[in-house]
């Protein structure tokens, strides 16, 4: 007995989560009891089981969950009595450690979703950021995320790419309130801001019922995403009328467009060369995952400055969107638009980048990152959207055959 009581410790000891102690005790029972199947089952996450053998366990007299065995023997039974207040005790623990770790991502997230705005006002750019970021905390839970069209009132998934869960499907057509349902397994939440509602998050639980902690959990980011969603609507508004982009002082998108069909315009006019470059920094989702949006916005900020400083006062450069960069280089033939290219591609490739100050917690202090680039030279048969649409076509044969190089589309 007491070599077993001494075995059970050591895996009390080193088990530091729900799974791990679970493993490790159903090999201690089925070693030293002859156990063939053994579950954790607490009150919170009640499981209906096949099992024969409930063990209670308790905390101030009150009953947690139980210990679930296949089958009991005098032998198994004698040991819980002695050893079942040393495990309820250590499952308390992990609990109580899940719960503060918990704590302290929810913030993170809180935290993190106020930031994107302080930058980012792209819906389309914003959503999957904020989607992986519940993801993340959220990983037992399918996360939905619909925003409300203006003009027809109906909600449109936003987040993930698609949704073939016809419950989530037809509850969320018309979402007005927070609402559990289907068996207490899908949360649906409008999200509402200043009395409008731009949207739902939808959270489906792919084990036991959501928890009330969770509910909560949900709401709080639901309100902090309504307010995100709002304001990055009103900016989107404010930003049609602007033109330059508020991050890189770059051109926008809209006004890029503009400069895009006045240059192609009078390179046909006055019969003259003009190339178009599609810019991309590879893996730059991996920075912000890595060293958060802080770094990202650093990153970017630096590679719009190695950019103006590469081209002659008459290039025009715009940001395209998220991290991609449009560059237009008039009276300037392919072959010189490769040099500029290559040159940019190299000057990146060799810049380091203090993170220090935007990402002090991060044992990382400098990075480094490089640039995927597309060129094409417009043709007299060419439309104003070809440009780009061309040099993004090399762009793409340039993310795709290795990163960190520049491809001319000949076409």
């Amino acid at each position: 007995m007491l070599e077993r009581i001494e075995k059970l410790s050591d895996i009390l000891n080193e088990s530091y989560s729900q799974k791990t102690l679970s493993s490790a005790l159903g090999t201690f029972f089925k070693d030293n009891f002859g156990t063939n199947d053994f579950i954790i089952n607490l009150e919170h996450s009640k499981e209906i089981t096949t099992l024969n053998y409930s063990f209670p366990l308790y905390r101030h007299k009150k009953c947690i969950g139980s210990l679930e065995f296949s089958e009991q023997n005098a032998d198994l039974a004698k040991f819980l009595d002695i050893c079942s207040q040393f495990i309820s005790l250590k499952i308390q623990n992990i609990l109580l450690n899940e719960k503060m770790q918990k704590d302290v991502n929810y913030h993170d997230t809180m935290k993190n979703i106020a930031k994107i705005i302080e930058t980012q006002y792209e819906l389309k750019y914003i959503i999957p950021i904020i989607g992986e970021m519940l993801d993340k905390f959220f990983e037992d839970y399918l996360i939905y995320i619909f925003l409300r069209d203006e003009n027809t009132g109906k909600n449109i998934l936003s987040y993930p790419n698609d949704c073939k869960d016809d419950k989530i499907l037809s509850t969320i057509k018309i979402h007005e309130k927070n609402e559990l349902i289907h068996d207490g397994k899908i949360y649906a939440l409008p999200l509402i801001c200043e009395n409008k509602n731009v949207g739902s998050l939808v959270a489906k639980s792919m084990s036991g019922e959501i928890s009330p902690k969770d509910k909560e959990y949900l709401e709080q980011l639901s309100n902090q995403m309504a307010i995100t969603i709002n304001r990055a609507n009103v900016y989107a508004e404010i930003l049609k009328h602007a033109t330059l982009d508020a991050l890189t002082g770059f051109y926008n998108r809209r006004q890029l467009e503009e400069r895009i069909k006045q240059e192609v315009s009078n390179a046909k006019r006055q019969h003259a060369p003009l190339c178009g470059i599609m810019t991309d920094i590879d893996y730059f989702k991996n920075v912000n995952d890595t060293y958060g949006h802080a770094a990202g916005d650093l990153v970017l900020k630096t590679i719009a400055k190695v950019i103006r400083g590469q081209l002659r006062e008459y290039d025009i450069a715009g940001r395209y969107g998220g991290e991609e960069f449009s560059i237009l280089l008039p009276f300037t033939k392919i072959n010189e638009a490769q040099m500029v290219a290559e040159r940019l591609r190299q000057t990146v490739e060799n810049k380091i980048i203090d993170i220090s100050k935007v990402a002090p917690e991060s044992e990382t202090k400098n990075i480094k990152i490089t640039l995927s680039l597309g060129i094409y030279e417009i043709k007299e048969n060419d439309s104003e959207e070809d440009l780009m649409k061309k040099a993004d076509k090399a762009l793409y044969q340039a993310k795709n055959t290795g990163r960190n190089k520049v491809v001319i589309n000949n076409d």
